[in-house]
């Protein structure tokens, strides 16, 4: 079954709220390899200009959706097969810098749903707005391929 576009494009999925912590930030440096000190030491980061630990480029990557209980919830509620769904890109566009102590949220919505390959491949395109109060941290679009193996090319 394929997804209605219009109504993917209107439906509603709930944000998120997260509060950056240091630890959190510790961990995810150590685990990626950053051992630049201002993602582990405060007054590193503080000598170098920031208010406290910055926040990694991908930490706010949709990892931190993994964490709810149906993560992919919202596709499940559109039609989408979840057993057919590969992840197919992701990119991120950064306008400002979060950083330890932020209280964010994770504002989602669905931007796109397309095929390709003769209705083979069903691609839906969601969008997470990072925000900090008013201010627009980062977009981070998604991009989830469902097969559609009973479609002829």
């Amino acid at each position: 079954m394929y997804i209605d576009r219009d109504q993917a494009l209107r439906h509603p999925i709930s944000s998120i709220p997260f509060d950056v912590e240091r630890g959190r930030l510790r961990f995810f440096a150590r685990t990626i390899g950053l051992d630049d000190p201002v993602y582990h030491d405060v007054e590193a980061a503080r000598a170098a200009g920031y208010p406290d630990l910055p926040v990694p480029p991908t930490f706010l990557s949709n990892s931190l959706e993994l964490e709810l209980p149906n993560p992919l919830g919202w596709l499940a509620e559109l039609g989408g097969d979840l057993t057919k769904t590969t992840h197919a890109e992701q990119s991120f566009t950064y306008h400002a810098l979060a950083f330890a102590g932020d209280a964010l949220l994770l504002r989602r919505q669905v931007i796109d749903v397309y095929t390709k390959k003769g209705g083979q491949l069903e691609f839906v395109v969601k969008r997470t707005q990072i925000l900090r109060g008013d201010d627009l941290l980062a977009d981070i679009d998604f991009t989830i391929a469902l097969r559609h193996p009973e479609a002829v090319a």
